[in-house]
């Protein structure tokens, strides 16, 4: 079809506008006129509607909370004359925030550097790249002169990666849309999503009184929703041999747990050094989504797991230690914070820890949880208390979402498995239920389509995230027939 022919002769344009897209750092910031979510997100966001808009596209701004990009939505005669505006949506909603670039990328994590066929950068996969994909799918359709009975609306939500607010206020100021699909997360077709929690565990600490070792702070970790890579802990003591012996315990915990290929914290790097009168002991770890915990490796979880070896004089500190390592550790399913939950559609309940911030007063603990399609949020908080209550933690509740569930064989996704096998000659894969969150929780009739394919890594979230020149190409490609049957067949 003319349009799949377009979309190669794109892949130049496709490169440059994912590079400047990636050179804007949108990641939420503080509010400003005009930008609720940050200088960075607000320019991601004029930057999308400036190129539709020269590209002949109509465009809409919903106070600076979100927007769209649209065309088609005619209904025509026999002679090809419009004759009508349909009522039906087609929506492909993206986002253009990202999460923070974390630590220790080979390439500058906003540079949309080109190495071997793939481009680096926060946010190529998650989801800017998706976007420029599913731009280029509609560009392709409409420069070939095919006019979609239902509007075709790529809506640009802008704060995915924290509270939605934005999506909340765009979806109150326009009509949703009928369906569609979320180009931000897996192939291939997506029919349901695990419930998500994410609140902090708060436990106020006594004094220190004695001398001896004391932990002054630990901080760790950068969003809720990633698999915390770094964290790093403040000791201070009155003697300089207690120093030395926290060293020779570091040395002694990389060989047993870090060194080989097996070993529960392998991969971690733990490094003591003086600051002052202190000493600082920080842990290097591997960064992954907060909804696929078993790709990466908390570093808070190894830093704690570290400090338990060490004689802590506050009991205080000492009991925290104590819980994280026995209810927490490096187990991904919370079974012995007592939610173990499990079901048949949808498997376990994935937990992961993404910030601590602990200093002489208090510790803070931030959670995030994806617990199975058929369960209610009360009932994993339920099946916490009693540890919870044991330890003398509070709860500080914050964003929930509930689960959402699909047939496999609802006719939207029947479609787009059939787009899918025909474009990639998979035809083993089945329909997913993902740990993931995506915008298809924010309208009805809305599924995850793409952009993983089955096999390959998951970078959303990691350092030295990519997309496949190759790739991006073939999601446009997907993205073009997902639209041109969806809008005839749904």
């Amino acid at each position: 079809m003319e349009y799949l022919n377009r979309i190669d002769e794109y892949e130049e344009e496709m490169i440059q506008m994912l590079q400047e897209l990636v050179a804007i750092k949108s990641v939420e910031d503080k509010p400003l006129p005009n930008a609720p979510f940050g200088k960075g997100v607000a320019e991601a966001f004029a930057y999308m509607l400036k190129k539709a808009e020269e590209d002949g596209f109509e465009t809409e701004n919903i106070d600076h909370y979100g927007g769209h990009i649209e065309f088609g939505g005619y209904l025509t005669d026999e002679a090809g004359d419009i004759i009508a505006t349909s009522d039906e949506i087609m929506g492909i909603i993206g986002h253009l925030d990202v999460v923070p670039e974390g630590t220790d990328w080979m390439f500058d994590p906003y540079s949309g550097q080109v190495v071997d066929g793939k481009i680096y950068g926060r946010g190529t996969f998650d989801d800017k790249g998706p976007i420029v994909a599913a731009y280029y799918a509609m560009k392709a359709l409409k420069e070939s002169g095919i006019i979609p009975a239902k509007k075709v609306r790529l809506i640009l939500g802008l704060d995915e990666e924290t509270n939605w607010k934005g999506m909340d206020y765009y979806l109150s100021k326009v009509k949703p849309p009928t369906f569609g699909f979320t180009p931000d997360a897996e192939y291939p077709a997506i029919h349901g999503e695990k419930g998500i929690l994410v609140f902090d565990l708060a436990k106020k600490l006594g004094k220190t009184i004695n001398k001896g070792l004391e932990l002054r702070s630990l901080k760790g970790g950068n969003a809720a929703n990633m698999v915390a890579d770094n964290a790093r802990a403040v000791l201070r003591a009155d003697k300089m041999e207690v120093y030395e012996k926290v060293k020779e315990l570091a040395a002694q915990y990389r060989n047993e747990n870090c060194s080989a290929e097996g070993q529960r914290a392998y991969g971690a790097r733990l490094n003591c050094k003086g600051i002052g009168k202190s000493l600082e002991v920080t842990v290097q770890g591997i960064s992954s989504h907060g909804a696929r915990p078993e790709e990466g490796l908390n570093a808070i979880t190894v830093l704690m797991d570290f400090l338990s070896r060490l004689d802590i004089i506050n009991d205080d500190v000492n009991e925290f230690v104590e819980f994280y390592n026995n209810h927490i550790g490096f187990e991904l399913d919370g079974a012995s914070m007592g939610c173990g939950l499990s079901d048949e559609p949808s498997g376990k309940l994935v937990f992961n820890v993404g910030k601590i911030d602990l200093d002489h007063e208090a510790v803070r603990l931030t959670i995030n949880i994806r617990y199975p399609v058929t369960f209610k949020e009360e009932a994993v908080y339920e099946s916490m208390m009693p540890v919870i209550n044991k330890y003398n933690m509070g709860v500080i509740k914050g964003k929930g979402q509930d689960p959402i569930y699909i047939p496999a064989d609802d006719p939207m996704i029947q479609t787009l498995m059939a787009v899918y096998k025909e474009h990639t000659g998979d035809f083993e894969s089945k329909p997913i239920v993902i740990g993931g969150g995506t915008y298809a929780r924010a309208a009805k009739n809305i599924i995850a389509f793409g952009s993983v394919f089955p096999g390959e890594p998951s970078l959303a979230h990691q350092k030295n995230e990519y997309i496949e020149i190759e790739k991006l190409v073939l999601n446009a490609k997907i993205f073009a027939d997902a639209i041109f049957r969806l809008t005839k067949e749904i």
